[in-house]
């Protein structure tokens, strides 16, 4: 028998070499993976569910759908307007009301004010204001909407906005109802602005400061928007005493169109602070027809009828050529 050559005894019979094979990751590990994954998913989707959002962002829980994730960026925010999601009637209620407001003011100004030898400067000026003040109510409602899925401080400041417009709002719509209340009682109307205008001062400063945003002084910024909504209705009372009648203060002040601009605002509260009808549906209303929409839709509807109210004022004071004192 032929022994083995030396070559052939000093080759090593280990196996050939393989690959490593990757570590296997752990139960923990995978289960992080997924987690990211589906939070990078999250953060580039157009929408997201209920789920999705973060704690910070979610106050309805019966609108399932139609969310957008946060964004922390104003590019994004922005970039919302151009596809469909449920802030976007929020939003366009609002935006294209403002819009509608302005042109409307214009039209007014250059059109039908002219159109009276005894219309003053005056007179378009406090009609200006009312315009002034709604749009930018709601121009400072639709911004708030847009960028509301930013950031925690964004929404945070787009919510002050949001009640800064509320004031400018009550602010804008007495100063015209003042003026043609108390067209003949030009001290009291005077007054009535100071009061309206200071109590708007104060709510606005309340707003922005720091502390009225603590739990402590909550109930504070609470009656401040409450008595500046409240005090509204004393000049309204004060006319009812100076004139032989409440036919002579509707006419003079468009008393019906205010009651039914309170009646809309009211009621339009109310559906938003019942969330109806979401309630009874859940998810059916995520897109179109949630009570934050209803809201604004009302929020509308006063604007229109304290104009309509306002327009006719102004038609009865100067129809008469301007002389209506007693």
């Amino acid at each position: 028998m032929s022994k083995p050559s030396p070559k052939s005894a000093g080759k090593s019979s280990a196996p050939p070499h393989q690959p490593a094979r990757k570590r296997r990751q752990s139960v923990g590990e995978r289960v992080s993976d997924v987690y990211h994954e589906a939070q990078r998913k999250v953060a580039h989707a157009l929408t997201v569910m209920w789920d999705d959002l973060p704690a910070w962002m979610q106050d309805n829980h019966f609108i399932i759908r139609g969310y957008r994730p946060q964004s922390s960026s104003f590019k994004r925010s922005l970039g919302s307007l151009l596809y469909w999601h449920n802030e976007s009637v929020n939003i366009y209620t609002h935006l294209l009301g403002s819009i509608g407001l302005i042109i409307t003011g214009m039209y007014l100004h250059h059109v039908i004010a002219p159109r009276y030898p005894s219309s003053t400067i005056k007179d378009r000026m406090v009609i200006g204001t009312f315009f002034l003040c709604e749009a930018t109510c709601l121009a400072l409602s639709a911004t708030f909407h847009t960028i509301s899925n930013h950031s925690v401080p964004v929404a945070k400041f787009g919510n002050q906005l949001d009640y800064l417009g509320i004031v400018i709002a009550i602010f804008g719509s007495t100063v015209p109802s003042v003026y043609y209340g108390f067209y003949c009682y030009e001290k009291l109307m005077r007054t009535y602005w100071i009061m309206m205008g200071t109590i708007g001062l104060l709510v606005a400063y309340a707003t922005f400061d720091p502390r009225f945003r603590t739990p402590k002084y909550r109930p504070i910024r609470a009656s401040l928007f409450i008595g500046m909504g409240i005090s509204g209705v004393f000049p309204v009372l004060h006319a009812l005493t100076l004139y032989p009648s409440i036919q002579d203060v509707d006419e003079r002040m468009g008393l019906r169109w205010m009651l039914l601009q309170g009646f809309f605002y009211v009621f339009g509260a109310v559906i938003y602070a019942a969330r109806v009808p979401e309630r009874f549906y859940p998810g059916r209303f995520d897109l179109v027809g949630a009570s934050h929409q209803i809201f604004h839709c009302f929020v509308i509807m006063a604007a229109v009828s304290h104009m309509w109210g306002l327009v006719r004022a102004f038609d009865w004071a100067h129809s008469r050529g301007g002389d209506v004192c007693y």
